[in-house]
């Protein structure tokens, strides 16, 4: 199960205890994850890739969960940590409360938009690759845009980020559609301006 579904499904147990919560999300996580958690009553709140910025927005904002795509979970009363134990007590805990289904059910309902994942690219420039996709998308119309960590653009019904490696010369994609087709589609569209597919 992708960790970003994990962070919207513990999110809602979460403030089911704290109601009107900060929750926080990696900007990588789906869509479905801020609007579970405001459909739950929360105050869903982006971060950057990174435990040292997750845990410093948590104290900032006071948020009682946040989740990464990395899989990392982090609980304000493990001293905003990240905990693995925990996280698989909280999840055992919210089978339980729902009659022990397969966690597949649970995460049925959430799988509404159609994601790519984490893909890297090999480029030799990637500040000029950034500012290639600023100039290209960024006054599009019907974009926002945004460098909270590399460059994200969101269209609405499709949206995308662009981040950098910090130990690697690669660049990162995760991009996520309405539609598996909308997805592809954009895919075939951002791969050639990435420089080449990194395979490992």
């Amino acid at each position: 199960v992708r960790a970003d579904f994990m962070t919207a499904l513990l999110a809602r147990e979460m403030l089911k205890r704290k109601p009107g919560s900060p929750i926080l999300y990696d900007l990588r996580s789906s869509k479905i994850v801020p609007e579970t958690i405001e459909a739950a009553g929360g105050q869903p709140v982006r971060v950057r890739v990174g435990h040292s910025f997750a845990k410093a927005v948590m104290r900032e904002t006071g948020a009682v969960f946040g989740g990464e795509l990395s899989g990392h979970c982090y609980f304000w009363e493990a001293y905003k940590s990240d905990s693995a134990i925990l996280t698989l007590v909280e999840v055992l805990n919210m089978l339980r409360a729902h009659g022990n289904p397969p966690l597949s059910t649970l995460v049925k309902p959430l799988l509404v938009y159609h994601g790519t994942g984490e893909v890297n690219f090999r480029v030799s420039d990637k500040e000029a690759t950034l500012q290639a996709l600023e100039e290209r998308y960024g006054k599009a119309s019907g974009a926002t845009l945004d460098w909270l960590d590399g460059i994200t653009v969101d269209f609405g019904d499709w949206w995308f980020n662009v981040r950098p490696s910090n130990t690697e010369p690669l660049l990162r994609l995760t991009l996520e559609a309405s539609t598996s087709e909308q997805m592809q589609e954009k895919l075939a569209e951002l791969k050639p301006q990435l420089g080449e597919e990194d395979a490992h």
